[in-house]
């Protein structure tokens, strides 16, 4: 069997090397047309804020690597074309242009997602850029240490938006994060993004929300940015408002794309086209509660569905349970954590739910530092099942967000969830833990 393999990061490189473990005989190649395979892209802001010094941490396995396991990689080549109908691909060698044809038997997409930039005036001037790759990583990291970098906007406060914020903080500028909504992080609901809200505030942040970007202006570099609300003065903008699946190179493959360009796939990572297998952020993901797909482009979810395409392409038909959509970020000195459904999530489909708003602590009082944890669970009416929790504090957080996404994963009622034995001892935890007392907030009907 030969298979390829388009794109070489997170669920490509798992897809190639379950392959391999499975068939040793299988001809795997793939075609990356970036610099870099199989990286971790969320360890980036810290590689710009010099709290990873060295960005080959960053790489999973090395091309060398690869070939080792007889694994063959071509980087800087980029895919333009599939052609399902007979089973070939066209090819761009980025480094001298040339452009060829391949055949495969099976064909493994896994290009991920490209940061969308807006058709701002001045978008093209120097010092106004994306994080994505290790490429964009690498040169914003060059220009955010030089001196006369003083000032950074940053547009949009998602997660990247707001990594780097930190990252930014941290080399000493001062920071200005423009959001067109009224809030950011809004996969998190309200009362946890208030308090994430504030912690920003507090390190100096300039937080403009609810204001829209128009224009970028400077002498060939970036000097200001514009908005319908003012002007401030800018060395270095990044922009970060959302991405979109890079599925361009598919329109006319009769391969199966959501209104989004996401490819649409089963649970076996199958496309509509045989033998077409695709995963990670250029594809959609089973929701294990909705029960039907979405698009979460989130690393953890990339890895073990290219997995399971590997495993599948081997002639295996696992399923993947499905995404809770479980994602973590760290502002300053706040955890925040989430899984299952928000509050808005709930009723835009017409869930009839719950909510409950606690605020416990991390250990007993007694015990030296405590700190205080608000949590957010999501349940539904008259079931009391778990649908979503959210959670933010100084420590603790996040490990506890798993433990509530092991018991919607296993369709939990939050008061069986507030009796289940977790572990005590006041460094760690109360004989209630942070989890049993939010659990035990919901209201029995």
């Amino acid at each position: 069997m030969k298979l390829l393999v388009i794109g070489g990061v997170a669920a490509s490189m798992s897809a190639a090397s379950k392959l391999r473990r499975m068939d040793d005989r299988a001809e795997i190649t793939v075609y990356e047309k970036g610099k870099f395979l199989s990286y971790g892209a969320c360890g980036l802001p810290y590689y710009i804020s010099g709290e990873n010094d060295d960005y080959r941490k960053m790489i999973a396995r090395t091309q060398e690597q690869f070939s080792e396991r007889n694994i063959q990689t071509h980087l800087l080549h980029e895919v333009l074309k599939v052609d399902t109908n007979n089973k070939e691909v066209t090819v761009k060698d980025l480094t001298s242009g040339k452009m060829f044809t391949d055949t495969y038997d099976k064909l493994m997409i896994g290009t991920g997602n490209f940061p969308i930039m807006p058709p701002f005036l001045g978008a093209d001037l120097e010092n106004v850029h994306v994080l994505k790759t290790m490429e964009d990583g690498m040169i914003l990291k060059e220009i955010s240490h030089k001196p006369e970098v003083k000032n950074v906007v940053i547009v949009g406060g998602g997660y990247i938006g707001i990594e780097v914020v930190e990252a930014m903080i941290t080399l000493g500028k001062h920071v200005r994060v423009i959001e067109m909504g009224e809030r950011i992080l809004t996969p998190f609901d309200k009362e946890i993004t208030e308090i994430a809200e504030k912690e920003i505030r507090n390190h100096g942040v300039e937080l403009n929300l609810g204001e829209k970007v128009e224009s970028f202006s400077g002498d060939g570099k970036v000097e200001s940015v514009k908005t319908d609300k003012g002007t401030y003065k800018a060395d270095l903008v990044l922009v970060a408002v959302g991405v979109r699946p890079a599925t361009k190179f598919l329109e006319g493959s009769g391969i199966e794309l959501a209104e989004n360009g996401a490819i649409i796939i089963d649970r076996e990572m199958r496309t509509n086209i045989e033998g077409v297998y695709a995963a990670g952020d250029c594809a959609q993901v089973y929701h294990k509660v909705l029960k039907e797909n979405d698009y979460i482009p989130l690393g953890t979810n990339a890895n073990k569905c290219g997995r399971l395409a590997g495993a599948n392409i081997a002639g295996s038909h696992e399923k993947y349970v499905g995404t809770l959509g479980s994602a973590a970020i760290k502002v300053f000195n706040m955890e925040l954590g989430r899984t299952g459904l928000s509050e808005a999530d709930a009723k835009k489909l017409g869930i009839s739910f719950t909510a409950e708003f606690v605020k416990t602590a991390d250990h007993p009082s007694y015990y030296p530092n405590q700190t205080p944890i608000w949590i957010k669970l999501i349940c539904e009416k008259g079931t009391n099942r778990i649908l979503g929790a959210h959670a933010i504090g100084s420590k603790g957080v996040v490990l506890r967000i798993d433990v509530f996404a092991v018991a919607i994963h296993n369709n939990m009622a939050a008061e069986e969830l507030g009796m289940v034995d977790l572990c005590y001892a006041p460094p760690f935890a109360g004989v209630w833990d942070a989890v049993h007392i939010a659990s035990n907030a919901v209201k029995k009907d």
